[in-house]
């Protein structure tokens, strides 16, 4: 159950970083930090829910990371369409 909670909790965590991502130019300093800062939070949810690094769960855990990345981009392509100068 635990580890359900952790996989929808890591793709929910990376919808607005997926947003912001999405409207920045890519590889710029924000689009970096749209990428890498939910890597803290997730470790911080892993941790407090007890599930130990475990190289099985790994491929999981890049799933709903990416996951996430991708549908919060898909969501604001939705909304506003395609970023100029990307």
């Amino acid at each position: 159950m635990s580890l359900a909670l952790l996989i929808a909790g890591i793709f929910i965590v990376n919808l607005p970083f997926g947003y912001w991502r999405e409207g920045v130019r890519k590889f710029s300093p924000a689009w970096f930090v749209a990428v890498h800062a939910a890597v803290p939070i997730v470790i911080v949810m892993r941790m407090s829910l007890g599930i130990r690094w475990s190289l099985a769960i790994l491929p999981l855990m890049v799933a709903a990371y990416f996951g996430g990345q991708a549908g919060g981009a898909r969501l604001r392509r939705s909304r506003t369409g395609p970023v100029a100068g990307k």
